[in-house]
């Protein structure tokens, strides 16, 4: 028996007319067949594209309509990129597919993508069912470990002395190598505290991932592959280390969300 290859959602528009409206076919990520597009969120684009899944031997794409004459890229694009598949991912699997890939049709889409990858995709799919992202956010009090790291640097007491009150054109050297005594005893300390979440959270996730920092003051950013209904318990969890690191470090869980960090579907 043949593989089958159905679109629902919206219906198949006609060849002729999807190019003469230079229509792409817009792909957001890899579902199981069945799978039902949230009904409150939109796709990419303006206007926003109407999302719809294209089935083909029990995988589906999750994919809308978009002009190839609008480029793609604006803050818009990419919180609807996110949004879809952060929504599909609470209700079940899915693997997210890089911001930007677009393919000429539906048929394209069956052809180029779900049949000559269907049984990676299909095996992917299996592995992470039951499993979402859970991303560690952590942001250091800027005051509270700039103390620390006087109280524990000799040399950077004695720069922080050296400086204070005068004018910086008169410090210039002075204020460099402070800043590069704080820069690295950041990185020491990220790297300590980081690797202690990591441990100290070990028992709720079954794969992490360290993310680079997005701001000079992180202290944790990592991100976890958990079982779907642990997040109550991960929670718990990070709520310890919020009270341990109170005043010190501002803490944050952010998920469920599609494993980004773990599975990236590139056909």
């Amino acid at each position: 028996m043949g593989r089958s290859t159905k679109v629902s959602g919206a219906s198949v528009p006609k060849q002729a007319t999807r190019q003469s409206q230079n229509l792409g076919c817009y792909v957001y990520g890899i579902v199981p067949s069945g799978t039902k597009v949230p009904a409150d969120v939109q796709g990419l684009g303006d206007p926003a594209g109407k999302v719809k899944t294209i089935e083909h031997d029990g995988i589906a794409a999750l994919v809308s309509d978009v002009n190839v004459d609008q480029p793609l890229g604006r803050p818009g694009d990419f919180l609807a990129h996110e949004g879809l598949l952060d929504a599909v991912a609470a209700k079940g699997p899915v693997l997210p597919f890089r911001f930007g890939g677009v393919l000429a049709s539906d048929d394209a889409v069956v052809e180029e993508l779900l049949a000559p990858h269907h049984d990676d995709f299909a095996s992917a799919l299996d592995q992470i069912k039951g499993h979402s992202e859970f991303v560690v956010k952590g942001r250091y009090d800027e005051r509270a470990v700039l103390a620390e790291i006087l109280a524990e640097s000799p040399e950077a007491q004695a720069l922080r002395e050296a400086i204070k009150g005068k004018p910086e054109d008169a410090t210039r050297n002075e204020r460099i190598r402070l800043g590069e005594i704080i820069t690295a005893s950041v990185e020491a300390k990220r790297a300590m505290d980081t690797q202690m979440v990591i441990d100290g959270l070990s028992g709720h996730y079954m794969q992490a991932s360290l993310r680079d920092p997005t701001h000079e003051w992180d202290a944790v950013h990592v991100a976890l592959l958990a079982k779907s209904d642990s997040q109550k318990s991960l929670e718990k969890a990070m709520q310890e280390f919020g009270e341990r690191w109170a005043g010190r470090v501002d803490l944050r869980l952010l998920g469920p969300m599609a494993p980004y960090d773990f599975v990236i579907a590139q056909g």
